[in-house]
């Protein structure tokens, strides 16, 4: 079987393009083995060598465009193996760039969703007031708040005096209430002495009146 397939190879190599070289060949094998062996006249002799001549001429041309084929075959053979090895590199250069694109795109999105936020951040904090507003208002309701501490303690005295006013006038009103206690008291005791003496007035007046019947 293996000798078979080198005499097919051998044959093809030999045949060159399939027209028909392998059977010029032996041709001019038999052509030349005939010459050799031949008792023809000159003439003959000459035409049969022309002939070989021919023959092995367009032999050695169908060898050198064999070898031009065979030569150009290679230069595209290695022109692939080139273009191969570009295709490859080019392959290896687009995943390292896909690779690339998505971290890029992945960074992108991240900056994006920052960008995102920033913007409503931005907004809500143009919504409120600046910070010069901000100290004015604090500023002012800072003085508010001092004038209503002096104004609660400016209370807090008044209520303490009127507070002690009070208590003094309490004290007043209770040892006005004692004298006036006091004095009642006295007039009662007047009035009872008073009433006592009248009574025994009374009845010396009327032992006289009886001493007098």
């Amino acid at each position: 079987m293996a000798n078979d397939e080198s005499v097919i190879k051998r044959r093809l190599l030999i045949d060159g393009d399939g027209t028909g070289d392998d059977r010029r060949l032996n041709v001019l094998l038999k052509s030349f083995i005939k010459w050799s062996n031949t008792k023809d006249t000159a003439e003959n002799t000459q035409a049969a060598y022309d002939r070989m001549l021919g023959q092995l001429a367009q032999c050695e041309f169908t060898v050198r465009k064999s070898a031009f084929c065979r030569k150009m075959m290679q230069d595209e053979l290695d022109n692939y193996k080139d273009i191969s090895k570009a295709i490859d590199g080019g392959i290896e250069q687009a995943k390292v760039q896909i690779t690339q694109s998505k971290e890029n795109l992945v960074i992108a999105k991240k900056i994006r969703k920052n960008r995102m936020e920033y913007d409503v951040l931005a907004k809500v904090i143009s919504q409120q007031p600046d910070r010069k507003e901000t100290m004015a208002k604090l500023e002012s309701l800072k003085k508010d708040l001092d004038n209503l501490k002096d104004s609660r303690t400016k209370l807090d005295q008044k209520l303490e005096n009127r507070r002690n006013d009070f208590t003094v006038l309490m004290r007043s009103i209770q040892e006005l209430q004692k004298k006036l206690d006091g004095e009642d008291v006295t007039e009662i005791d007047e009035e009872s002495g008073d009433s006592k003496d009248d009574i025994e007035m009374m009845s010396v007046d009327g032992e006289i009146l009886d001493d007098s019947k």
